[in-house]
């Protein structure tokens, strides 16, 4: 897998917090599993940490990441791949 490119990453990753914040049955779900508040929301959303972090809650549910890239027409491996290219989004070979 071939990660992104980094500002590429982080323009998915704010799509996705736009589309996750828009979501009313999914946001709280996201909150209540990160500890974010609204307010962390708006002030961390450039970070490329945060955005990782919601890049992880998303792959957490194949529905969700159907549902993210049916709608900002993106192939279902780019959020991974985006992942792959901002902080903390190395995979872990174990051997």
């Amino acid at each position: 897998m071939t990660p992104l490119a980094r500002e590429s990453a982080e323009l998915l990753a704010t799509q996705a917090l736009a589309w996750l914040v828009g979501n009313d049955d999914l946001l709280p779900v996201f909150l209540g599993t990160s500890g974010a508040g609204e307010t962390d929301i708006r002030a961390r959303a450039r970070d490329p940490e945060f955005l990782g972090s919601v890049l992880d809650f998303l792959l957490m549910d194949d529905a969700w990441i159907s549902a993210f890239c049916d709608s900002a027409n993106y192939t279902y491996d780019q959020p991974m791949r985006a992942r792959a290219a901002l902080p903390g989004g190395a995979q872990t070979n174990w051997t």
